[in-house]
């Protein structure tokens, strides 16, 4: 009987090998198929449909299981996506069934789940139990499944978890004990599927029959039109001038039931069906910008400077071969243009088109661009939509019905057919990169899926990453430069505030100095728009007791807790990692003393500032706190965009991608926030931030003034920043990175041991460490630790962390995955971040 290897949606865990059972054909690459896995049954994915027979194992035959059924007759995931994916795993040193759970649509898996309900003897022993007494973990799982319904299994571990309110690291192995009172007849168990095959959404369709069209004839007979009702009567006349039927929404919305339908339905008058629908995730769009690009892209003249990057990149395209272009333009030179450009050319080759934006607020301007030059051959791909709208976009796209696909870094896996060009905007973005497994970062998968598909992958950004930038300087990249604005609109002019100054002349609690003050003022008055930013949340960054020095931290991270805006008695202190939140106290939780006091400041902060110096303006604020409602990001830009909106204060949401002719104020509140940051891309983020917002001002007819806030104005960061030169910031900070044997001149591989306590995770980082040393010695790649992580505790978990340094990243990975095979016990624990973008 045939084999096929499959990848399951279990963490770390590598190809399965399983038979087709006879009578079965084989299932092709990408297919799901629903597999046993130990006493469960999950979805797979076949990645290999003729594997090589597995080997003895301990001495004896490997005993190969059958497959249970073949979910898909053709490919759910086409072969390009699941080799992507495959090389993704092996790159990122992460499970295969991981990185193809990254490709995979909502509702795409099918699995088992245990339930439980207790029996006629369960109720008895617990009755015996009484209400008193010490009761086991068994009998409290027993107590947990009182009464008639069935209860899953991971809903009795996580209530066993937390019976005494928190989890504190406790691990309940609550199918073992479900197991045994199973065996003791106090409780039955039935092992059910959950999950759908598709999840389509469909819709109640009424169409009249013949029998009803004939009794709307004049002809009728008289005793068989009277049998019918006046609503009847009037449903079966509307549905009768729509011969292919309406759904029956559409007729409750003419006063007609639902009941009234089906009484004709049920007399053969009408008919009932089910089709199926896509939900339109644009229908509900709320911000397509006004100045957007519509219509034919090739109506609308270019700048000398676009006319020549698009010779350079559509001689790169007609080439039909792989080829990675960097195109580095200062913010308003016109890229988005080129981007249309690009995209309209490769479709007049039969080819299709994707497009990569870092954030979900970036999403709706750029897909409404795109949806205006190529209506409904547009779909979009990222984690604001509905999980419904999701899955109908994605099946639209595996269906063949679009050839442009907009979208955030999941969408690289996006199903499209003869993908042609590849652009990824922003590109410097470290949105782009994944924070869990797998941690890939989309911008380069994005150039392995262009190389896998001979694309054009062009990369754009007004600040590119040093690694990019590199590789464009070195020729590895082609590279495209646009210098100036469009319509040669100067750039925007820099100020530096030395706060320092600002705090001798005013006061320690300056936050918004004088000069943003007169600035904002002048704005007003003249009815323009100001941005301002400051990229952390919250109102005061600490509380801290003024007589013993203590600071309120949250009890499950290493972090103090930010303290959030509300009546004065009522603001909460929240941790921003675990989301723990607690009333901020009126004394100190170590001394008791009532000298409490708030240090630092956010986004709320300055929010209240500017609306106590401007009391009649138009402020919001957009953070992560004010958009967590869908759609609501959307909605204050669309508000912003239509100048309802004064000055609108935010994060780097605020900073990247935006085009608002109106602003020609950018005001930056404490510049230098990310220096501190023991990162060595710490200087690289501050320059990359503050170019990019400051290129918000002055995209309009009016010339635009960006007021800079810092304690480090020699910083060479903010300087560069200042000129917005990115050359003279690359070439210093090129220096640093040499010095220091950081990319782009070695590859970074960042490990992280969890542990229930610090010693047991250094204890364990050890282990790993230890063998890594040795084959490092051999193959020649650094490793630097274990130490203490510098979040050292995070969401109740203690961490260690180890860095490998070289210039080989398969060798690197190969020794990393032979020191977990050695202790595989430990593979749940690590976390491995191949090229890291950040070390914190």
């Amino acid at each position: 009987m045939p084999l096929v290897s499959v990848a399951v949606p279990v963490p770390s865990l590598d190809l399965l090998t399983y038979r087709v059972p006879e009578g079965l054909e084989a299932p092709e690459v990408g297919a799901r198929v629903l597999v046993p896995l130990g006493n469960r049954r999950v979805t797979g994915i076949v990645v290999d449909a003729k594997p090589p027979v597995p080997g003895p194992s301990d001495g004896g035959q490997v005993a190969i299981r059958d497959l249970l059924d073949i979910l898909d007759p053709e490919p759910f995931l086409p072969q390009t996506v699941v080799g992507l994916a495959r090389w993704v795993a092996d790159y990122y040193a992460c499970g295969p069934g991981d990185a193809l759970g990254a490709a995979m649509p909502p509702f795409a898996w099918v699995e088992s789940e245990w339930r439980a309900r207790i029996t006629a003897a369960g109720e008895a022993r617990l009755a015996a139990l009484g209400a008193g007494g010490r009761r086991t973990l068994r009998d409290s799982a027993l107590g947990l499944l009182t009464g008639a319904s069935w209860v899953p299994v991971r809903s009795v571990a996580y209530r066993l978890e937390h019976l005494d309110g928190s989890r504190r690291g406790r691990i309940v192995p609550a199918r073992a004990l479900v197991r045994a009172l199973q065996e003791e007849g106090l409780v039955e168990i039935e092992d059910v599927l959950t999950g759908q095959a598709d999840a389509f959404k469909t819709i109640r369709v009424a169409a009249v029959t013949a029998a009803g069209l004939e009794l709307l004839e004049p002809t009728s007979r008289k005793d068989t039109v009277a049998s019918v009702g006046p609503k009847q009567r009037e449903a079966l006349a509307v549905l009768a001038g729509v011969p292919e039927g309406l759904p029956l929404s559409a007729l409750r919305e003419r006063g007609l039931s639902t009941d009234v339908v089906q009484r004709l339905a049920s007399r053969g008058l009408v008919s009932l069906r089910r089709d199926q629908v896509d939900r339109d995730p644009f229908e509900a769009a709320t911000f397509l910008p006004e100045n957007g690009s519509a219509g034919d892209p090739a109506a609308r003249e270019l700048t000398p400077e676009q006319t020549t990057a698009l010779e350079r990149l559509q001689c790169l395209l007609a080439g039909g071969s792989f080829a990675t272009a960097l195109l580095h333009g200062v913010t308003g030179s016109g890229k988005t243009e080129l981007y249309l450009r690009l995209t309209a050319a490769v479709r007049a080759a039969g080819r299709s088109a994707l497009i990569l934006v870092p954030e979900i607020g970036l999403t709706p301007a750029l897909a409404g661009v795109f949806r205006a030059a190529f209506g409904d051959h547009v779909a979009i791909q990222h984690s604001g939509l509905s999980d419904g709208e999701r899955y109908d976009q994605w099946q639209r796209i595996r269906r063949g019905e679009v050839d442009v696909v907009v979208g955030t870094r999941s969408a690289v896996f996006a199903p499209l057919r003869s993908v042609g060009l590849i652009i990824v905007d922003e590109e410097h973005d470290g949105s782009y990169k994944q924070e869990d497994t797998p941690r890939y970062h989309g911008r380069d998968v994005a150039v392995m899926r262009g190389k896998r598909e001979d694309a054009l992958v062009v990369l754009g950004s007004a600040t590119p990453s040093i690694e990019s930038y590199q590789n464009a300087t070195t020729g590895r990249y082609e590279m495209v430069t646009m210098t100036r604005r469009v319509l040669d609109r100067p750039l925007a002019h820099v100020t530096i505030v030395n706060m320092r100054d600002e705090f001798a002349e005013r006061g320690p609690d300056v936050v918004l100095s004088q000069p943003l003050l007169e600035g904002i003022a002048a704005r007003l008055s003249r009815k323009e728009q100001v941005l301002v930013l400051l990229n952390r949340r919250g109102y005061a960054t600490a509380v801290f007791c003024r007589q013993c020095a203590a600071t309120i931290d949250c009890p499950n991270c290493s972090v103090s807790l930010t303290v959030h805006s509300g009546p004065r008695d009522t603001r909460r202190a929240r941790c921003h990692y675990c989301n723990y939140s607690t009333v901020v106290p009126k004394t100190c939780p170590q001394c008791a003393a009532p000298y409490l006091d708030q240090a630092g400041f956010g986004t709320e902060r300055v929010e209240r500032e500017i609306l106590a110096a401007f009391p009649s303006a138009r402020v919001e604020r957009l953070d992560r706190d004010t958009i967590r409602r869908r759609g609501a990001a959307a909605a204050l830009l669309s508000r912003f965009g239509r100048a309802e909106i004064d000055v609108l204060v935010g994060t780097q949401m605020i900073a990247k991608g935006h085009d608002f002719p109106r602003v020609t104020l950018v005001g930056v509140v404490s510049a230098d926030v990310g220096l501190g940051l023991a990162d060595f891309r710490a200087a690289e983020r501050t320059f990359q931030l503050l170019t990019q917002v400051v290129g918000r001002a002055g995209r309009g007819e009016e010339p635009g003034e960006a007021i800079i806030q810092t304690l480090y104005p020699g910083h060479y960061s903010i300087r560069h920043a200042r000129r917005q030169d990115y050359r003279a910031f690359f070439d210093e900070e090129l220096i640093f990175r040499r010095a220091m044997q950081y990319p782009p001149f070695v590859a970074l591989t960042s490990g992280i041991v969890r542990g229930r306590s610090l010693a047991a995770a250094m204890e364990d980082a050890e282990t790993i460490v230890g063998g890594l040393r040795q084959a490092g010695g051999r193959a020649g790649f650094l490793v630097l630790g274990p130490a203490p992580a510098p979040f050292v505790k995070l969401r109740g978990e203690h961490r260690a962390q180890f860095f490998i340094k070289g210039v080989r990243r398969a060798t690197m990975r190969e020794a990393v995955r032979k020191a977990l095979e050695v202790q595989p016990e430990l593979r749940r624990r690590v976390a491995i971040d191949v090229d890291p973008m950040t070390v914190l």
